[in-house]
């Protein structure tokens, strides 16, 4: 398993390394991992502001995943703490 890999539920004991919780509630999935993105494009979007108040750069965004295991789009690749 690789770590752009997503895990089932039945295979959480194996890694917690590439674990993703989904929230269906969420305005928009990021990471500070550019080494997950199956897709990436390069652009200054601004940035998001993390539940303690502080920001985050926005550096880009892209596709995570793939159609076998499962694909979130337009993730954004955040520099800051997540």
């Amino acid at each position: 398993m690789t770590d752009n890999e997503f895990i089932s539920s039945k295979d959480v004991s194996k890694s917690r390394k590439s674990l993703w919780y989904l929230d269906s509630g969420c305005f928009r999935h990021m990471t500070k991992d550019k080494g997950k993105f199956k897709s990436f494009k390069k652009k200054e979007q601004g940035y998001v502001t993390y539940g303690d108040n502080k920001n985050g750069i926005i550096l880009g965004s892209g596709d995570i995943g793939s159609v076998e295991t499962l694909k979130i789009q337009d993730v954004f690749l955040v520099e800051g703490t997540c």
